[in-house]
């Protein structure tokens, strides 16, 4: 299907400071205009109006990321659409709670006062997205946006032009411009977007350029969320369920062509069950995207690197480990023409290779025998603190050990990355991996100030005021003494 241009729909691409300065500019003053009109009903209706339009653009969506990257259209409505409409649908039920002044119990020492603590928007925010799920890392952080009454300036990634044009197609005709708008370009536009005085921005991508954004942030003192990345390690234990475990790793791995934070990007496993194990990912591999390079390049449910530059770095990784001792035991097989990497399995990993300090992202998973679980902890505990940890083993208490052990973004026990789909909990890093969260209640509070608010009854504060009179001096030394 063709996708329209942004002239065909009247969307015109942003890239001049002026431009961006006077859009910016619209949106602060819509926002202030907006201070206490913006109601429940009135975020739900804009919410409502973007889950209309996302269904309406289905089609568009699909055949954009396939000619992005030859997303296969099942993977963009489960990794694509699924999470946004989830998040829409999840954010409309509790929106009335979440944005409900809660109650504060008055301490004795404020006796006779009445706390709240009262969510209000931050303002006007700034979302850069990134390519890798350029629609649902694009979208899902704004239905949190809205839902805390806030305007956005939604910045997707150059690298999937057509997404990104579907995506402001897509605002464009949601929202007006100075609630939602999109800023297309490339970094350049990215850092005069950074040099505004956004209330918040949410960053996705890779921890090198979190720190860019950072330090952007700090010259206006804006506050930041960072989903970040990093190596997610997985640990495959000696009582694991094998089968299970290699079909969990395949597609968590292997999906998305392996561009993915939270994806597995190595693997220790107990070398008990080492051979055993191997063999199941090679036959899971086989099962899902055909047993030769030539099937996986046929099979429509295998994606691409998303460009030349990204192919070279993989395929650069693999080469460097090849030349410096590891093992390619399955894949391997690159097309340059194509941008394809086949799924890539490698052993004898050396601490010297790139794909032992590098973040993957692509289709590539070392695998590391272990015997001694604390030195495998000691390797994840040595690195920066992952997005994710996965765990393979019938064994509760082995991955209580390990989880009570070590520090990660989140954990997934018998399982990879779903807990991504899961609006209740919280997503987000640790440090290198991330600050702060994203998705359901922890989204809405990130994208809000929770505005304290303390209102006087009855209470006998006062009787603690100057001037300090011998009485006063003996109330303020009992109240300490008392409460301290």
């Amino acid at each position: 299907m063709q996708i329209a241009s942004l002239a065909e729909v009247g969307v015109t691409n942003v890239s001049t400071s002026d431009t961006i300065d006077s859009t910016f500019a619209a949106l602060q003053r819509a926002q202030l205009a907006r201070r206490g009109s913006f109601t429940l009903e009135a975020r739900i209706a804009q919410l409502d109006q973007l889950r209309d339009s996302i269904k309406r653009h289905e089609s568009n969506i699909i055949a954009a990321c396939a000619a992005d990257f030859r997303k296969p259209a099942p993977e963009v409505k489960l990794t694509e659409l699924l999470p946004v409409l989830q998040e829409i649908r999840h954010t409309k039920k509790h929106l009335r709670k979440w944005m409900r002044p809660k109650r504060v119990a008055a301490s004795v020492g404020v006796l006779g006062t009445k706390s709240y603590v009262r969510p209000e928007p931050k303002g006007v925010c700034l979302i850069i997205a990134p390519w890798n799920y350029p629609l649902n890392l694009a979208l899902g952080p704004l239905v949190s946006a809205l839902a805390a009454g806030n305007g956005a300036i939604i910045k997707p990634s150059e690298m999937t032009p057509h997404t990104s044009k579907v995506i402001a197609n897509i605002v464009a005709e949601t929202f007006p411009p100075d609630l939602v708008s999109v800023i297309e370009g490339d970094a350049a536009v990215a850092q005069k977007l950074l040099a505004l005085p956004f209330d918040h921005i949410f960053f996705t991508g890779s921890p090198a350029v979190g720190k860019v954004v950072m330090e952007a942030a700090a010259t206006n003192l804006s506050s930041v969320t960072l989903e970040l990345g990093g190596k997610s390690p997985t640990i495959v234990g000696p009582d694991a369920n094998i089968k299970r475990a290699a079909r969990n790793i395949v597609w968590g791995k292997f999906a998305n062509n392996g561009q993915t934070c939270i994806a597995p990007d190595h693997v220790f496993v107990h070398v008990n069950i080492a051979d055993q194990f191997n063999e199941a990912l090679k036959t899971e591999i086989g099962r899902v995207y055909g047993k030769t390079p030539e099937a996986q390049k046929s099979t429509a449910d295998y994606c691409r690197i998303v460009n030349r530059r990204h192919f070279q770095r993989v395929s650069n990784l693999i080469d460097d480990a090849k030349n410096k001792g590891a093992r390619v035991f399955e894949g391997g097989v690159t097309d340059a023409e194509e941008n394809f990497i086949a799924p890539t399995l490698i052993s004898n990993v050396s601490s010297d290779m790139d794909i032992s300090r590098e973040e993957l992202f692509g289709p590539i998973l070392p695998v590391i025998e272990f015997d001694d679980i604390d030195l495998v902890i000691k390797k994840i505990n040595d690195n920066p603190k992952p997005l994710a940890l996965y765990i393979f083993d019938k064994n509760e208490s082995f991955a209580t050990d390990i989880i009570e052990r070590t520090s990660s973004g989140a954990v997934g026990v018998n399982l990879t990355v779903v807990h991504f789909l899961h609006p209740g909990l919280p997503f987000g890093g640790v440090n290198n991996s991330g600050i702060g969260a994203a998705h359901g209640e922890y989204g809405f509070r990130a994208f809000s100030h929770e505005k304290a608010l303390m209102e006087d009854k009855h209470s006998l504060m006062h009787l603690l005021f100057p001037p300090y009179t011998a009485w006063v001096r003996r109330l303020i030394e009992a109240a300490v003494r008392i409460l301290g």
